[in-house]
């Protein structure tokens, strides 16, 4: 690990090495700068490299517990790259060499890209070696309730970083053998099971523990150097709504509420009509040549309007291109049956209603593009829930209709999480996690991921 660490170091050193070149050259060459005036800015900027892997460093840069989503990792890359930035513009002037204000911005923008781009090759690599078995912390999980059967589910896929040896039964009737692995029987032996079984680290489920035993146990396994975590008890709400502070000798998690008004709710607004409306500009000749195609090749009108539920329950007209015969909604009793979706949902891939042409534009997700059209006028979102049709509605629980607080959305978390190939329990899930966390940056993570699954028809139907 440690030559990894090396390596990851090298290339953050080299990036910020061939930004301050880079700005160099630019500005350089637009100034007129001599060779001599541009290496000593060069070197200027060389002597402040040092300073660089500590700033790295102190952002957690280093530690793969903390190469989680990528989102969080640009954010740390800004906040090392102003730092270092402010780093060098302080040298330049103690030294009597202030560097000129053209130059630090252009050296700003090239950082933040170089910077960006080395960590997201990094990632790549860490990604393909864990996929292959490397670089994988070897963790027990200690409880058998069903936390810690959730946690044991999310450290599965191998990009987590984590592979799951075993696990420790707590409660009295624990299982000898849970998901293929071992059970070991008492929290007390926790210590020697991580030992023989050559684990790394341990992730303690917390609500199947009491508070004195979890207490003792961590200290026995930190005094061993393992990697411990411990749940907070909750599930599906971001850390960034979560702080730790301290009620006499417990550390309580204080939650944020949702912030869905206000200056967050406008700006939301502004990026959804400023992206649709670029969007509707974009795709207009990709419109206009999927309208023709759906004229040409079948009777009945271009654009196939239905009701969907919108916010706070209020009735909309969501626009598609036609993808179906003009009656297919009188002969949806004829299909029903045939539905590949468990819950209220209707999915069926080979569904006889669609037409050729239909078919092709909901493999490329074309047939949704006039929606923008509903995002400009307030029906919609660019980012949310799936637009619900009445007869769905019916069949929610109480705890789905949370998700009528916010606009429906194009695309969302449940159609970049596998879109039609997900069960409803899963839908329900996302659906729910993206009304109580929603931020722009989530909306952003989900509109990058939305192009690789629209490119791929991954769950498309």
């Amino acid at each position: 690990m440690l030559l990894l660490k090396a390596l990851i170091v090298g290339a953050d050193v080299a990036a910020v090495a061939a930004s301050f070149v880079v700005a160099t050259l630019v500005i350089g060459w637009r100034q007129g700068w001599s060779w001599g005036d541009m290496q000593r800015m060069v070197l200027a900027g060389v002597v402040t490299l040092p300073v660089w892997p500590v700033l790295f460093a102190r952002q957690h840069m280093y530690a793969a517990r903390f190469l989680t989503r990528l989102f969080d990792e640009l954010g740390r890359v800004v906040r090392v790259v102003l730092q270092g930035v402010a780093a060098a513009v302080v040298v330049a002037w103690a030294v009597g060499a202030p560097l000129p204000r053209g130059w630090v911005v252009t050296f700003l923008v090239v950082a933040l890209v170089l910077v960006a781009a080395e960590r997201v090759a990094v990632r790549s690599w860490f990604r393909r070696r864990r996929a292959s078995g490397r670089s994988l912390r070897g963790v027990v999980v200690v409880g058998t309730n069903p936390e810690a059967v959730d946690l044991a589910l999310a450290l599965e896929p191998p990009e987590v970083g984590y592979r799951v040896l075993g696990f420790v039964g707590v409660e009295p009737d624990a299982p000898d053998e849970l998901r293929g692995l071992p059970v070991h029987h008492g929290v007390s032996g926790t210590l020697e099971v991580a030992g023989a079984l050559g684990a790394q680290g341990v992730i303690v489920a917390t609500t199947g523990l009491e508070v004195g035993v979890s207490n003792q146990l961590l200290r026995d396994l930190l005094d061993a150097g393992l990697h411990v975590e411990v749940t907070s008890g909750l599930r599906d709400v971001t850390p960034e709504r979560l702080t730790v502070r301290p009620l006499g000798r417990h550390p309580v998690v204080y939650l944020e509420p949702p912030r869905r008004l206000g200056w967050r709710a406008a700006a939301k607004r502004t990026f959804d009509v400023a992206g649709a409306s670029l969007g509707l500009l974009l795709f207009l000749p990709v419109l206009a040549v999927a309208a023709l195609a759906v004229k040409v090749t079948s009777p009945g009108p271009v654009l196939f309007r239905q009701d969907r539920v919108g916010r706070d329950g209020r009735l909309f007209a969501v626009l598609k291109l036609r993808t179906m015969v003009v009656d297919a909604e009188e002969r949806l009793q004829e299909v029903l049956d045939l539905n590949e979706v468990d819950g209220p949902l209707f999915k069926l891939r080979e569904d006889p209603r669609i037409t050729r042409v239909g078919r092709w534009l909901r493999r490329t997700s074309i047939d949704e593009l006039p929606q923008l059209w509903n995002v400009v006028r307030g029906d919609m979102s660019l980012v949310g829930p799936r637009p619900a049709l009445p007869r769905e509605v019916i069949d929610w629980d109480d705890e789905l209709f949370e998700r009528l607080r916010v606009r429906p959305g194009i695309t969302g978390m449940w159609q970049v999480s596998g879109r039609s190939d997900t069960c409803f329990a899963e839908y329900q899930r996302l659906d729910l996690f993206y009304v109580d966390n929603w931020s722009i940056l989530i909306d952003l993570g989900v509109l990058a991921r939305t192009v690789p699954t629209v490119l791929s028809g991954r769950g498309a139907s």
